[in-house]
């Protein structure tokens, strides 16, 4: 017999149990009884549910049968009290009393617990398979990783608490006054809705700091089966509960839009019939939408609720508008917020795209909405079961394949030719591959100094095993001192007619020796190089050029991977270790990152030089890589001189190479090289104060600029828009942008 005890509640004179017990055989049926501190039965409530999670862990696969329950029964503070659990021929006796649910409340019983959970079969299962796929130093690497995530210093329940609106705060929000008051329609389609989950929804609502709101409801239950009692009594005591019996299941879309068609309201606001939203949820729409009158969507942050109500998991803090990553996944989901006659444009829910019908309405809305914000704070709880695709294969499949048809249909209206949307690392998760017309020519350009075997390595995996044969490599020779390097370059370029070997006379910058090069290639599209890469991905240019051809685009980067396969580059956020860094560093390419990050396309403020494709045209435009940032960001500032032409900064994950980094300049390890990368971290301040000191719009301000692995802020040592370490630079800036830069820095740290 297994068996697990997922919560333990007291609420009132009752205790609640919710967890699951299975035996060997999978049709052994589990027995419950109570007793009390002598061993005599008392009276229980027992519920059984589903738990295909469970099925699937153990017996691999779904059963039609119920491994859990829940249990309630009477309780008196201060006395002992024995769930008694049998299945087969075992059976277990596990007390309960006020003091041991205290102690398994606590962080350290947690932490404990925590180690546990790692300690059973699905771990052993998963950790076999990991080992299988990706060996012995992989496996390691993931379990200090999942160690280390227990020491973290929340788990997200206190975190939240934590962070919460005070009860000071939501009453403050009750008196408040805005100069536009919007009527939001909170359009809800029900069908076959447990009571209680709906209740909760309503009162949710009914809870409001911001009070002009309706509720418009359509229920397509069958009969027998519908919500009209609930429905009436919230209608009977308050006007703003609309709702219709539409007598028939029209569908989730066809439901959506009975709802939708009754509501009133300057903006509709799309709930699921048993989730809930925060006490300040429309509080916050309304003052995103007083901030900018010109928001005609906007959406939230938002986090799970477990089935019971009570415990809070899985926060998702996302990017602002990202369409990028929008197209790789549906990242958007709850809250979504869009203008009514903005819904009514685009035409409201379409049945064809059931399984991913919000996926493709908020794609129409985004393509015509003026502006989409984005509230960083978790306004939504979504409640996650059994019956939802977080744990239903077939329903994952059916919704990846709904949703694969709304990205075509979204690039269709676009006019962006795809030849393919696949299946990317999970369901849900999408790898769009760009249809290309023609083949362009691509100039490779490649810094040298001397390392001639990395060299070779770099252009033979690029142009030999590489599939995209329209190239032209400039080779930037810079100041080598081994006459084996000269000799190599007769032999490469006789070998390889589409080389060229050009020489930089002067000293070491980055920036010049590679706009040096540019100025002796004729590419329309450019493809800086580092010289210490070996390509992983054959399809490397047509993964790149399908983007960097669309004229929304910049630049496109690549994810690149040390020698061990953990991750060097998977896109860069302004604000990490105080100025900029790059994502996910050290995670293993087979670990799962935050939400699949790593491994979804999307848009970021800037990409390393390492690997990046840009125009020649917009090269030009920005005037190339700023020669006075000889060494450090320079390809993050070429980037955001890009972003300031409102050009997207795209990272593929698709396009995949090795990275043996620094070895040809070596490492910061001097004095004058110190006192060389303050001065010009100090410039870079100075060029894009906003962002450094205001926040990277495609990272969430709740996550810490401390590490790279997208975990929560730490609530003690970092402040929102406070970049840590911003002091050690200012004595290297001008008097002029100091004072600049001295200003919003403290107004940052006032909050």
């Amino acid at each position: 017999m297994k068996y697990k005890i997922d919560v333990v509640r007291i609420r009132e004179n009752s205790i609640t149990l919710n967890g699951w017990v299975l035996g060997k055989n999978p049709e052994s049926k589990a027995e419950f009884s109570v007793e009390d501190e002598k061993h005599h039965p008392i009276d229980f409530q027992y519920v059984p549910t589903r738990r295909d999670d469970v099925s699937q862990i153990y017996f691999k696969r779904v059963i039609d049968r119920d491994f859990g329950f829940d249990i309630r029964f009477p309780y008196e503070r201060g006395k002992d009290y024995y769930l008694v659990i049998g299945c087969e021929d075992r059976k277990t006796r596990i007390k309960y009393n006020e003091e041991l649910i205290e102690k398994r409340s606590s962080v350290a019983y947690k932490r404990l617990q925590k180690i546990k959970d790692l300690m059973n079969m699905e771990t052993v299962r998963v950790a076999a398979d990991f080992w299988k796929e990706n060996g012995t130093r992989a496996l390691i690497l993931k379990s200090r990783h999942k160690l280390q995530g227990l020491d973290n210093d929340y788990d997200y329940g206190e975190w939240y608490e934590l962070t919460r609106p005070s009860q000071e705060e939501l009453d403050r929000q009750r008196g408040a006054f805005f100069e536009y008051e919007p009527k939001f329609s909170i359009v809800v389609p029900a069908y076959k809705t447990p009571e209680r989950y709906l209740k909760e929804l309503l009162e949710s609502i009914r809870s409001q700091t911001y009070e002009n709101w309706e509720v418009c409801i359509a229920d397509g239950s069958p009969r027998g089966e519908g919500t009209e009692r609930i429905l009436r009594r919230f209608a009977e005591q308050d006007t703003r509960f609309k709702y219709v019996i539409l007598g028939e299941n029209k569908g989730i879309s066809g439901n959506t839009n009975a709802a939708m068609d009754m509501a009133r309201g300057d903006f509709i606001v799309l709930a699921d019939h048993d989730d809930t939203l925060t006490e300040d949820a429309l509080y916050e729409c309304a003052k995103a939408i007083n901030q900018d009158p010109l928001v005609d969507a906007l959406y939230s942050d938002e986090d799970k609720l477990d089935m019971d109500g009570q415990a809070l998991f899985d926060p998702h803090f996302k990017p602002d508008f990202n369409e990028d990553l929008l197209t790789s996944v549906n990242y958007i989901c709850h809250l979504f917020v869009v203008k009514r006659e903005l819904a009514a444009a685009v035409g409201g829910f379409d049945a064809a795209f059931d399984g991913a019908q919000d996926y493709d309405f908020i794609f129409r809305c985004t393509e015509k909405a003026r502006r989409i914000g984005h509230i960083p704070k978790v306004l939504y709880h979504w409640r996650c079961h059994m019956n939802s695709t977080a744990s239903n294969p077939e329903s994952k499949l059916y919704a990846f394949e709904a949703g694969a048809r709304a990205i075509k249909a979204h690039f269709q209206r676009m006019q962006i030719p795809v030849d393919s949307v696949d299946k990317g690392v999970d369901f849900g998760i999408y790898h769009i591959r760009f249809h290309l017309e023609e083949e362009p020519l691509v100039s490779v350009i490649i810094p040298n100094k001397d390392h001639t075997p990395d060299l070779e390595l770099c252009l033979a995996s690029l142009c030999d095993q590489g599939k995209y044969k329209n190239l032209e490599v400039i080779v930037v020779e810079n100041n080598s001192t081994d006459p084996e390097t000269f000799l190599y370059y007769e032999r490469l370029q006789k070998k390889r007619s589409y080389v060229k070997v050009v020489t930089w006379e002067k000293g070491f910058n980055f920036s010049a020796i590679n706009n040096f090069g540019v100025k002796h290639s004729k590419g329309e599209y450019l493809l800086f190089l580092n010289n210490d890469v070996q390509v992983i991905e054959p399809d490397l240019i047509r993964e790149m050029l399908g983007y960097a051809i669309r004229p929304d685009v910049g630049a496109v980067g690549a994810r690149l991977l040390y020698q061990d396969d953990t991750i060097q580059h998977a896109g860069v956020v302004i604000g990490f270790g105080g100025i900029a860094g790059h994502t996910f560093i050290g995670l293993h390419q087979a670990e799962n990152s935050y939400f699949h990050r790593a491994m979804c396309a999307q848009d970021y403020s800037a990409v390393t030089a390492a690997c990046m494709m840009s125009k020649r045209s917009l090269f030009d435009q920005v005037g190339g890589f700023r020669e006075e940032l000889a060494v450090a960001f320079n390809d993050i500032d070429y980037c955001l001189k890009l972003r300031k032409l409102e050009k997207k900064i795209v990272y593929n994950p698709y396009a995949l190479l090795y990275h043996y980094e620094s070895k040809s300049r070596g490492l910061e390890d001097t004095p004058e090289k110190v006192e060389r990368f303050n001065r010009e971290v100090a410039r870079f301040i100075g060029y894009w104060p906003d962002i450094v000191i205001g926040g990277d719009p495609y990272y969430n301000p709740n996550l810490t600029l401390r590490k790279s692995n997208f975990a929560l802020r730490d609530l003690l040592k970092e402040k929102i828009g406070e970049p840590y370490n911003l002091e050690v630079y200012l004595p290297y800036m001008d008097p002029a942008v100091r004072e600049q830069v001295s200003r919003q820095y403290q107004a940052a740290k006032k909050g």
